[in-house]
């Protein structure tokens, strides 16, 4: 007979065990904007084969060749279907529009969200609620075969797109519904030197996470600085 003290737990999983994806493909829809041009810089030079996706075919080509480090250029259907994992980085008025249209090419991939919903008033920025509750879980409800995750809202495109600084110092917060995904996101995030990928929470907790941003811009402009996020005690 089997009594409980016979049956031994399997150990915790060490949330710092994270997958290799160096061998992963890496799409940038919204590459020719300021915060996809930087996240394309950036982990193209930590080693990752990065794909910029645009509207235009040409316009990615161009600001591609103007990247280097062997990133490549194309439209974002091309760029979304060529690639592992995809990251959304176009700008909100556009959002829903284009995944929408890649569906079909999006259809089983790993898709990273990191649109932030943002009017700007002469206050200054202001965080706008979509109907869905954030940009991320709008695109869960666009790409039903997806695997949707969100991360990489706090990001300055200044730093990331600087030659001459070697480190982004700063966390990620990361947000999906499965651990393998969120783990994969983690593990891209910990590519570029100086960042950490930390787990945050479901899709529904987007929304304060996108939300952040405008403090930060706030902050910014206060104390003119590219500020991030560090989260402590872990």
């Amino acid at each position: 007979m089997t009594t409980s003290d016979d049956v031994k737990k399997a150990p915790a999983k060490d949330p710092w065990d994270l997958p290799d994806v160096s061998g992963l493909v890496v799409g940038v829809l919204g590459g020719t904007g300021d915060q996809g041009r930087g996240l394309a810089y950036r982990l193209a030079k930590a080693g990752q084969q990065v794909i910029i996706g645009s509207r235009a075919a040409d316009r990615a080509r161009t600001a591609a060749e103007e990247l280097g480090l062997g990133i490549e250029g194309a439209d974002n259907a091309e760029c979304a279907r060529r690639s592992d994992i995809v990251i959304v980085a176009v700008p909100w008025g556009g959002h829903a529009k284009t995944l929408e249209g890649l569906r079909e090419e999006l259809a089983g991939k790993l898709v990273i969200d990191c649109v932030n919903p943002l009017g700007f008033d002469k206050k200054g920025a202001y965080a706008l609620k979509p109907e869905e509750g954030s940009a991320a879980e709008q695109a869960a409800a666009l790409l039903p075969d997806s695997r949707v995750t969100a991360a990489f809202h706090h990001l300055s495109a200044v730093l990331l797109s600087d030659p001459e600084i070697a480190e982004i110092d700063t966390d990620v917060m990361v947000l999906g519904e499965s651990r393998a995904d969120t783990d994969l996101v983690q593990a891209l995030a910990g590519r570029i030197p100086g960042m950490r990928g930390v787990f945050a929470g479901r899709l529904r907790n987007a929304h304060q996470v996108e939300s952040l941003v405008a403090n930060l811009i706030s902050v910014n402009r206060r104390y003119k600085a590219h500020a991030g996020l560090r989260v402590t005690d872990v």
